[in-house]
C-alpha cells in the first residue's frame, strides 16, 4: 500500500512538469433528468483509463446510494481525467452535475467552475425544459458548448429530427453535433477530441495573487470539512497559510491535490486547475460555497464574482421524534448543508411538535431526498410537516412581513391583504397532450401567456402559477396525463395580492399547528374536507371518539368523527329486562367522556405526509 502511494505521487511529480495550463480543459455535463449523462460519464473515465478493474461499475460517479436506488445524481461529482492526444498529455477535469428541476444549484455551481459543456440529449426523447433553462445558465456564463445526441443505439431513436431540434436552439451546424452512446460506447472517443479541440482552456495568471473559487465541500468525520476549488489565478502549494475571502478566517494548507476516483494528494496546484484542500476546519459555518480562496502574505484584491444565493422554494418544519435528539438534528442538518448549500434551515417550535428546525429546499424531491439522507447518513427520525412557500403579509399600518409558516400569520384584523409568489412555468410536451394539460394548469389556477410550436409535434407553453399550487403534486400529475413525455422547468417571477385563507385542522377541539395550511379560498372547503377524509383513514382508533374538523377562523367547513373501539359490555346479559343493558351502557359511556378529557389524540407520520399526496 505504501509504495503503490508512494508510486503515484511520483507519477504526479512528474506529470505536473508536463502539464501546463494551456493542457487543462475544465468542462460540466448538462443533460434533463435520464437522458443518459452518468451512463456517459462512466464511457468517458473508462476510455481514459481514469477507472479500471474492479473500480468499474454502472454510474461511477453516484457515489450515494440513494443516487444508484432512484437512477438519479443528486451532487454534482468532480473527477480528473488525462488524455494523450497528438503526442501531448490533457488533463480533463469533469464536473457531473444533476438534472432533475429540483438540483438546479448545484449546476449553477458546476457552471461556475467551468469553460465548457457538453450538452447531452436523448435521441428518442429530443429537447426537454430542464436542458433549456441549464443550457441559457451556461450561455450566460459564456461556455463553449458541445452538442451530443445521445443512445443512438435505440431502435426508437430519431437522431435526424433532434439534430434539427439542436440546429434551432443553438444555431450550431449539423456536422458539429456528435451521435453517441453510453452503453456502447459509440463516439466517445469524438468527444474526447471534440472536448480537446473545442472547450478553451482556462484563462487565469499563474504569477498572479492566488484567487480560487470554491465550489463544493464535504464533511469528513476524521478529517474535518474539505473544500473543493477551482484555481482562476495564481497556485496553491502544501503548507500555505491560507484565508477564506468573505469569512476572513486564515488556515494552512495541510493537504491539497486533485480529485481522481479518490482524492490524491499533491505539492502543488497550479492555476486553471480543479482541486482540494484540508485544514482542519471542523465548523460548518467557515466554509461557505461561492467564497474565495487566497493567500495571507500576498491575498487578491476582491472575490470572485457570478455567484449567485439559493432562494428556496418550498419551506417545511423538521422535527425530531424525541424532543432530546433537537441538537443531534441541528448537526446532523449542519453537515448536510456543507454537502448540499441550497438546503437552508432556522429553529422553529411548534405546539404539537416541541423544537425543530423551518428548513427551505428547492422543490419536493429536494424535500423527500434531505427526509431519506437524515435517515440514512445520521439515523435521525424525523417528521416532516405539510410543506408551504413564503408570503408577504401587509397590514394596516403599511408594514410588509415575510411568513413562511401559517402560524406565523398575524391576526386576521389587522391584515390589509397578502401576496403570494408567482412562478413563470415552462412546460414542453407533444400536441397530443395539451388538452389535458391545459385542464391541470387552469385547474391549478393557472394564466396562459403564449404557446408555441418547437419543432413538429412538440410545444412549449408558458404559464404563470402560484408557485403554492405546485407545490405539492403538480409534477406527478404532470408525469401522469402526459405518459411521462411532458417536461417542466419553472423559475421565481413575482409576487401578486390573493384572496388566501388560513385552515386549520382541529382534533377534538385542539388545533394542530402542524397541519395547518394556507390556501385560496375557493380552494380552501374542498381541501378541508378531503383532509379530514384523509385524516380519518390514517388516525387509530381510540377508547374515545375524536372530532376531526376543518376550520377557517371561527367557521367549520368540514368534519368527521372517528368511532371509539368499544367493548361489548352487554355480552354477559343474554334475556331479562332492557333496563339492564341500558344502565352497563350508560356506565361505559361515563367512563368514555372521563377518557376523552385526559386522553390525547396521537397523529402517525404517514398522516402528515398523506396531506401531500391528495388527489
Amino acid at each position: 500500500m505504501y509504495l503503490c502511494t508512494l508510486k503515484l505521487n511520483v507519477n504526479y511529480k512528474d506529470n505536473s512538469i508536463h502539464i501546463s495550463m494551456k493542457n487543462i480543459r475544465n468542462f460540466c455535463i448538462i443533460a434533463h433528468i435520464d437522458h443518459g449523462k452518468s451512463t456517459l460519464a462512466d464511457r468517458l473515465l473508462e476510455y481514459t483509463k481514469t477507472v479500471e478493474g474492479k473500480d468499474l461499475q454502472a454510474q461511477v460517479l453516484d457515489s450515494m446510494d440513494l443516487e444508484r436506488e432512484r437512477g438519479i445524481t443528486i451532487k454534482s461529482h468532480a473527477i480528473q481525467m488525462e488524455y494523450m492526444y497528438n503526442n501531448e498529455k490533457y488533463t480533463l477535469n469533469l464536473i457531473d452535475t444533476p438534472g432533475h428541476v429540483d438540483f438546479s444549484y448545484e449546476v449553477s455551481r458546476s457552471i461556475a467552475a467551468c469553460e465548457g459543456a457538453l450538452l447531452i440529449v436523448d435521441s428518442t426523447q429530443g429537447i426537454q425544459a430542464q436542458t433549456i433553462s441549464n443550457l441559457y445558465m451556461a450561455i450566460e456564463h459564456d461556455l463553449e458548448i458541445i452538442p451530443i445526441v445521445n443512445k443512438v443505439d435505440l431502435p426508437n431513436a430519431m437522431p435526424e429530427e433532434v439534430e434539427d431540434q439542436i440546429i434551432e436552439l443553438l444555431g450550431c451546424k449539423r456536422e458539429d453535433i456528435i451521435r453517441a452512446s453510453g452503453k456502447t460506447g459509440i463516439g466517445v472517443y469524438d468527444i474526447l477530441e471534440a472536448i480537446i479541440k473545442t472547450v478553451p482552456a482556462p484563462k487565469g495568471d499563474p504569477e498572479a495573487p492566488l484567487q480560487a473559487l470554491i465550489f463544493d465541500s464535504v464533511f469528513n468525520s476524521f478529517r474535518g470539512i474539505i473544500a473543493y476549488f477551482k484555481i482562476v489565478n495564481g497556485s496553491i502549494k502544501k503548507g500555505d497559510h491560507v484565508k477564506f475571502f468573505n469569512t476572513g478566517k486564515e488556515y494552512d494548507a495541510d493537504e491539497i491535490g486533485v480529485l481522481k476516483l479518490g482524492m490524491l494528494p499533491k505539492n502543488e496546484v497550479g492555476c486553471g486547475d480543479v482541486g482540494y484542500i484540508i485544514s482542519g476546519i471542523k465548523t460548518s459555518k467557515e466554509v461557505k460555497v461561492g467564497d474565495t480562496i487566497t493567500h495571507v502574505a500576498r491575498p487578491c484584491e476582491k472575490a470572485i464574482e457570478g455567484f449567485e444565493e439559493v432562494k428556496p422554494m418550498v419551506f417545511a418544519g423538521v422535527y425530531p421524534i424525541e424532543t432530546e435528539d433537537f441538537e443531534d438534528l441541528r448537526s446532523s442538518l449542519e453537515k448536510l448543508q456543507l454537502n448540499d448549500a441550497s438546503l437552508t434551515f432556522q429553529p422553529e417550535s411548534s405546539v404539537a411538535l416541541g423544537f425543530g428546525f423551518r428548513c427551505g429546499f428547492l422543490g419536493l424531491l429536494h424535500m423527500e431526498i434531505i427526509q431519506e439522507r437524515l435517515d440514512r447518513e445520521f439515523n435521525m427520525d424525523v417528521i416532516t410537516t405539510v410543506p408551504n412557500v413564503s408570503y408577504l403579509v401587509h397590514d394596516k399600518k403599511g408594514n410588509v412581513t415575510e411568513v413562511h409558516n401559517p402560524a406565523g400569520l398575524p391576526d386576521p384584523t389587522l391584515i390589509d391583504y397578502i401576496e403570494e409568489p408567482y412562478i413563470r412555468a415552462s412546460v414542453i410536451t407533444n400536441t397530443t397532450y395539451i388538452g389535458p394539460i391545459m385542464t391541470l394548469c387552469l385547474g391549478k389556477r393557472g394564466v396562459l401567456l403564449k404557446q408555441e410550436y418547437i419543432s413538429g409535434d412538440r410545444i412549449e407553453i408558458t404559464y404563470d402559477m402560484p408557485l403554492a399550487e405546485i407545490v405539492i403534486d403538480f409534477y406527478d400529475k404532470l408525469k401522469s396525463i402526459s405518459k411521462g413525455y411532458a417536461s417542466f422547468d419553472y423559475h421565481m417571477h413575482d409576487f401578486r395580492e390573493s384572496k388566501l385563507a388560513k385552515l386549520d385542522i382541529l382534533l377534538n377541539g385542539e388545533s394542530v399547528d402542524a397541519l395547518s395550511t394556507l390556501t385560496h379560498v375557493d380552494n380552501a372547503v374542498t381541501f378541508g374536507r378531503r383532509m379530514c377524509e384523509k385524516l380519518k383513514e390514517l388516525i387509530p382508533r381510540q377508547q374515545f371518539d375524536i372530532a376531526i374538523q376543518a376550520a377557517i377562523g371561527a367557521k367549520i367547513v368540514a368534519r368527521e368523527t372517528i368511532k371509539a373501539v368499544r367493548k361489548d359490555v352487554t355480552a354477559k346479559c343474554y334475556g331479562g329486562d332492557i333496563s339492564r343493558k341500558r344502565k352497563l351502557l350508560e356506565k361505559q359511556k361515563e367512563g368514555k367522556k372521563r377518557m376523552k378529557q385526559v386522553g390525547n389524540v396521537e397523529v402517525p407520520q404517514k398522516a402528515f405526509l398523506a396531506v401531500l399526496k391528495l388527489d
